[in-house]
This record gives C-alpha cells, structure tokens and sequence, in this order.
C-alpha cells in the first residue's frame, strides 16, 4: 500500500474522531473556546512532534521563505476557520449530518485545485465528485 494511502485513511479515520470527540466536547462549553483550546493543543502537539524528530532548525528556514509564510498563513486562517465553522456546527446539529457536509470540502477543492492549481479532472474522476456530492445530501438531509 503506498504511504500517500496510509497516511489519507489514518488522516480520515482521525478526522472521525474530531467531529464524535468535538460534539462529546461540546456540551455545556462555547464551540469558540473550544475550538481555542483545541489549537493551542493542537500547536502544543505539533511543537512536540517536531522537536522529537530533530526539525526544530527547519522553523527558521519556513519563516525566512516569505511565499510560503504567506500560503502556510492563509491555510492557517482557513483552516483555524474550518474549525470554528466545524464545530459550531457540531454545536448545534447532529454529526450525522454535520460530518457529510463537512465532507464537502472534497469536492470544493477539486474544483478550486482545477481553478486556481491547473489541475485536471478525468470523466470518472467527474463522476465521482457527482456521487461525492449526492452521496453527502443523501446522508446529511435523509
């Protein structure tokens, strides 16, 4: 199996988590503080993981590429976005249906990846962002 598929399941499976932790979570605290508290621990983790690795000095050589700080940041801010959305979602729907439409975000960047990236897309691949989407209206409104 190669390591990019790996990786993509262990990257879904934990994103499962997120949204059955996060609504657990939630009850009982506002979706903005959580969402705080979970990017300082989310940053926290991150800082360990790479200082157990020995890429600590690479930190400096991120901050000196002016382009990619720009990109870095703005994924940040969209990211840290995503969450906030994601989990006053969570706040006041069901994961049934939250966690579908999350899903979305598939098919939102194929097409910003075709819009902005160049990137191609194959009839089959044009098939399968269709079903992608009907599948996510399906689950989330039946």
């Amino acid at each position: 199996m190669s390591m990019w598929l790996i990786f993509a399941l262990l990257s879904a499976i934990t994103a499962a988590l997120v949204a059955i932790f996060g609504k657990i979570g939630l009850q009982g605290v506002d979706p903005n503080v959580a969402t705080t508290i979970r990017a300082v621990i989310m940053a926290l983790f991150m800082i360990a993981v790479i200082v157990v690795q020995g890429k600590w000095q690479l930190v400096g050589e991120a901050l000196e590429n002016r382009k990619a700080l720009l990109y870095i940041g703005l994924s940040g801010i969209a990211g840290a976005a995503s969450w906030l959305f994601y989990f006053i979602a969570l706040k006041y729907g069901k994961v049934t249906q939250v966690a579908p439409i999350d899903k979305l975000s598939v098919v939102f960047s194929i097409i910003l990846a075709m819009i902005i990236l160049g990137e191609t897309l194959n009839w089959m691949s044009g098939i399968g962002v269709v079903l992608i989407t009907a599948g996510v209206l399906f689950i989330a409104f039946s």
